[in-house]
């Protein structure tokens, strides 16, 4: 359990990561780490903004895996 806990929150570092990478300059995300973050990161991501509109053009879909990792932490605490 322990092991699968630590993937989640290495998962959502992960998230976190990505999102200030898109607050940066355009160039900084050609580097090896955003491809490597973007390529396990958006399957998670792109379902939610099929679904999630974006208000203004904020993308709240890490936001929103966050908040669904956290409630996954809490379950797999609880177990």
């Amino acid at each position: 359990m322990g092991f699968l806990l630590a993937l989640v929150r290495i998962y959502m570092l992960a998230l976190v990561v990505r999102a200030v990478f898109s607050w940066l300059s355009p160039q900084h995300r050609q580097n090896e780490l955003y491809a490597f973050l973007h390529s396990i990161t958006e399957p998670v991501l792109r379902p939610i903004r099929n679904v999630l509109p974006a208000p203004q053009g904020i993308d709240l879909s890490p936001l929103v895996a966050i908040i669904a990792l956290q409630i996954l932490s809490s379950l797999l605490l609880g177990l």
